[in-house]
């Protein structure tokens, strides 16, 4: 009986040590992080990025989470970025210090907030997915940055063809001038260097204003006033921060440059976002368009239809579809991996080699030797009837486009 008791425990003994050596690969649940500004100028689209990340996070664990983890459930890490760059790095060093054991991320909004971040992250080994458009971001030689959203240089090099057709069909005549009015923030730069350095040749405009100020603006009027004297066939309009787009588009409308008398077309999402309608009436927007990474588009009208249920959001911008798609990247990258660590996360991402992205326009769920997505396209939005809808690319479309006679 004593040799059989002590054979019993000592086997007992045995389980209770490789105990955590199973855990140690097989955990629970695994942390993902979700760096976006939760305070501040830009807590809204902050909030919105949430969304997404809560919507795929709740649907990656129902439908059986991580499955070469045993079933280990996503567990969603949410860190403030704050509204300025300053914070946006203090946070990052925050996420690495507090939760060493995060295994990927998804950040930071703003082009310049993500290049702060990053610096930080990339010394963690940390793999961070963002939705970001400067291409600085993938210009560093870093490894452990993945840029899902086209550069704001490919994005401006896709997107100015399709203006140039689509203005020359609606006035007869090919535009020839232009007029750039944009905000110092990252991508905003990176769209206007990419048309002055050559796109706006290449397509036979001429840059007759050009324009950059730094957000948030106290009076739009001096600006305008250039627009106003210059009188170009198109005017490329890239404020970040709602409150500046809504100071521009009032005081062009009280030059009379409003309600489409001069073609108008942003890049990024801050004139598309459901905010807008809070502070700037349906008739003001009619026919803007805004060229962005991402958006609510065919075939996303269940995740459009849950968002709408579940958080009262209008419409699913860039923020929500895109961040939404990151988590289900970084839950592949895991099964890819097969265990919860973040250099195997990152070596797994950079291997992975998909087809059509769901969650993104065009493009595979593949990275480039910059961590760039492969292929990543963009698309098109248009203010219509109090509604931005997707109108470009056309497998995307909601709706047709349409720009006003100049």
């Amino acid at each position: 009986m004593s040799k059989i008791t002590r054979r019993t425990l000592l086997a007992g003994a045995s389980v209770g040590l490789m105990a955590p050596r199973a855990w140690a690969q097989a955990p629970s649940e695994v942390k993902v992080g979700l760096l976006v500004p939760v305070s501040g100028l830009y807590a809204r689209p902050g909030l919105v990025m949430r969304h997404g990340a809560e919507m795929a996070v709740d649907h990656i664990n129902t439908q059986g989470g991580v499955k070469s983890l045993g079933g280990a459930k996503l567990k969603l890490v949410v860190l403030d970025s704050g509204d300025t760059t300053e914070k946006a790095k203090n946070a990052a060093q925050r996420m690495v210090a507090q939760e060493p054991d995060l295994v990927a991320a998804s950040g930071a909004y703003l082009s310049s907030f993500t290049l702060a971040v990053t610096e930080v992250t990339e010394r963690a080994n940390l793999p961070v997915l963002t939705l970001s458009y400067s291409d600085l971001i993938t210009d560093r030689g870093f490894k452990y940055v993945f840029q899902t959203s086209a550069t704001a240089g490919s994005q401006a090099k896709q997107a100015l063809p399709q203006i140039v057709k689509l203005a020359e069909s609606a006035s007869g005549k090919k535009p020839k001038t232009v007029a750039i009015v944009t905000d110092n923030t990252g991508a905003s730069v990176a769209s206007a260097k990419s048309m002055r350095e050559g796109l706006l040749a290449e397509n036979g405009l001429q840059l007759i204003v050009d324009e950059t100020f730094t957000p948030p603006l106290a009076d739009a009027t001096s600006l305008v006033q250039k627009v106003r004297a210059a009188r170009p066939d198109l005017l490329f309009f890239l404020p970040t921060v709602i409150s500046d787009a809504k100071l521009l588009l009032e005081k062009m409308n009280e030059f009379g440059l409003g309600q489409g008398k001069i073609p108008t077309i942003s890049f990024g999402i801050a004139i598309a976002e459901p905010d807008m309608l809070q502070t700037v009436s349906p008739e003001l927007l009619q026919g803007v368009l805004t060229c962005v990474a991402s958006w609510g588009a065919k075939g996303h009208e269940t995740l459009i239809a849950e968002l709408k249920s579940r958080y009262k959001e209008p419409w699913m911008t860039q923020n929500a579809i895109s961040t939404y798609g990151d988590m289900w990247i970084i839950k592949d990258a895991l099964e890819k991996a097969g265990k919860a660590d973040r250099v195997a996360v990152a070596d797994a991402l950079r291997s992975m080699d998909g087809g059509p992205s769901k969650y993104y326009p065009l493009g595979e769920i593949k990275f480039d030797e910059k961590g760039r997505r492969v292929g990543a396209g963009m698309t098109i939005v248009q203010w219509q009837s109090g509604v931005p809808v997707t109108v470009f690319p056309p497998q995307l479309a909601l709706a047709q486009p349409f720009l006003p006679k100049n």
